[in-house]
């Protein structure tokens, strides 16, 4: 048996090879495809009755990646978006091992011709500037943890990260200004596929991030949890369900929608649209590639749109006229 016939050996050189020295694609979306195959190697090794060392590429079957499929959505409930996410990156591995072994060309082609299931496009979810507010004033800024808190969902607000981008940033990425009234602070942002931005920062913002980052090195990052290590995306995500659990007591409406750090992303983009700012400021703020990705932001607006259907109401209630009883056009027919 060649060792070009087995499983392992493409997986590999796909993660390591191609991945990183071929596309130098961003850690997480190499995460994502290691994951893809920690969920699909066991799957396929209890179908094929082989140990997963010992699975071949033919017993990767386009059936099978099919039943795969089905069994992410039946079993562990994942959604649609994310089923297509792990059949891309199965494209993705197929295209590869059919690009660089002729014997598996049929193989590939079969595997890539699965098809993406489409899914529904639903509306984003975003905070009212009431809603904004609240969650802003629900940490506790006497304590070390509610002032670390509160500079995270200020700086969220401010720039519109993700998650693990704030997760990510370095004291050396801010950029404070030597005279506020003169100078405009601004923080670069690591986004999607290595890609940087440089976003503007309120005073508020840089007023409570010099308190965290005071007397500490330029390389340590600027949020860090409770053992002094840098916070992860997944605990920025749950600083936000806390605190969110927090005032839906006050802020009932709150209770209706999904609150995530991504939810805080819109809210910043709603706002500035509804501020006045153009879309492709936004865009560039938001580190959007395409402005189509933009542009959903002013299909979510109901402000924005009433404001435009104002603009276009009919005020005028009086019947339309006929030609016939206009009596000053009539003589001055008559004369002609």
């Amino acid at each position: 048996m060649k060792d070009t016939n087995y499983l392992s050996i493409w997986i590999k050189r796909f993660l390591l090879e191609y991945l990183i020295s071929t596309r130098n694609l961003s850690k997480n979306t190499q995460q994502s495809y290691r994951d893809t195959f920690k969920l699909l190697l066991p799957c396929m090794a209890s179908r094929s009755k082989k140990a997963i060392d010992k699975l071949l590429i033919d017993d990767i079957s386009s059936d099978h990646i099919k039943a795969f499929l089905l069994s992410l959505e039946n079993d562990r409930h994942c959604s649609l978006s994310t089923r297509n996410q792990r059949l891309a990156a199965l494209h993705a591995f197929a295209k590869f091992v059919g690009l660089n072994s002729p014997e598996h060309v049929e193989w590939s082609r079969q595997v890539q011709i699965i098809p993406f299931k489409k899914a529904e496009h639903r509306l984003i979810t975003y905070l009212d500037k009431s809603e904004m507010d609240a969650l802003l004033t629900a940490p506790d800024t006497n304590t070390t943890q509610g002032r670390r808190d509160y500079a995270l969902l200020l700086f969220l607000y401010n720039t519109g990260t993700r998650a693990d981008e704030a997760a990510q940033l370095t004291i050396a990425d801010l950029s404070v200004a030597h005279v506020q009234k003169r100078d405009l602070s601004t923080v670069i942002i690591r986004g999607k596929a290595n890609k940087f931005r440089r976003c503007p920062l309120w005073q508020k913002t840089v007023t409570e991030l010099q308190g965290l980052i005071a007397n500490r090195d330029k390389h340590e990052h600027v949020f860090l949890n409770r053992c002094k290590q840098p916070l992860t995306r997944f605990g920025v995500h749950n600083m936000v369900r806390r605190y969110t659990k927090e005032i839906v007591k006050t802020i009932p409406s709150i209770s209706q929608k999904r609150v995530s750090p991504h939810t805080i992303r819109h809210t910043t983009a709603t706002h500035l649209l509804q501020s006045g700012v153009d879309i492709n400021t936004i865009r560039a703020w938001l580190g959007h590639v395409s402005i189509n990705t933009t542009n959903i932001y002013a299909e979510v607006d109901l402000e924005m749109k009433a404001k435009a259907l104002a603009c276009c109401d009919i005020t005028n209630d009086k019947p339309p006229t006929h030609w016939r009883d206009n009596k000053d056009l009539m003589s001055f027919l008559a004369t002609l």
